[in-house]
């Protein structure tokens, strides 16, 4: 099966990404680029956790509204959320209303803030997890790896919740921890050449 179809200027892109114009829009500039804050981080964590069952489109057509409802992901905030921020959410027709997904990213904003104060960042903790060259999969040709299983495995000991391998993989080829655009993808030259250009916060950890 080809993996890519002409965009809108001709060039071959990921198949994927012709199911809506906002999702060429996230393709082009977003997806695979590495990214290293942690709030993009975990906001991409909560929203991976949400799509669980779901089509990325429908998360990422809310996205703005999930932005608004979860104080830009700021994990500092959402940790003191109450009971009275649960219903509220809940009350929410702009994002998935889905108590048991909410809950969750309230946990994992709580084990984020104690993440960062042991491992310094979000991103010195997850960048570790950058696969070698060597280990990648021809792309889109998975959905786990061992890197992912790995820190799905580690986050889940440490009390996190909806980052199952699948999820965590889709999180990985998102935030630029690997460069899973198709071969002949247009994008995928210049997703490399950010990544070589990118510092990591870390060295990274290939032996799994």
């Amino acid at each position: 099966m080809n993996m890519t179809i002409a965009g809108p200027d001709g060039h071959p892109r990921c198949r994927w990404c012709g199911a809506a114009p906002e999702m060429l829009h996230y393709h082009d500039t977003e997806w695979g680029f590495p990214v290293s804050d942690d709030h993009r981080l975990f906001e991409k964590l909560s929203l991976e956790g949400f799509q669980s069952g779901l089509s990325w489109r429908t998360i990422l057509m809310k996205r703005e509204n999930f932005r608004a409802a979860f104080h830009d992901f700021d994990f500092d905030r959402i940790a003191c959320y109450t009971e009275q921020d649960i219903d509220r959410l809940l009350g929410d027709e702009g994002i998935v209303r889905h108590r048991g997904k909410i809950e969750a990213v309230i946990n994992n904003a709580q084990r984020a803030q104690e993440l960062v104060k042991r491992e310094g960042s979000l991103a010195n903790f997850i960048w570790r997890y950058e696969p070698d060259q060597s280990q990648l999969a021809k792309p889109q040709s998975v959905s786990t790896s061992a890197q992912s299983i790995a820190l799905s495995k580690e986050l889940k000991k440490q009390g996190w919740k909806f980052v199952g391998p699948t999820t965590v993989y889709a999180f990985m080829q998102a935030m630029g921890l690997i460069n899973d655009h198709a071969d002949d993808c247009s994008i995928r030259e210049e997703a490399e050449r950010v990544r070589q250009q990118f510092r990591r916060p870390m060295h990274s950890m290939s032996d799994f």
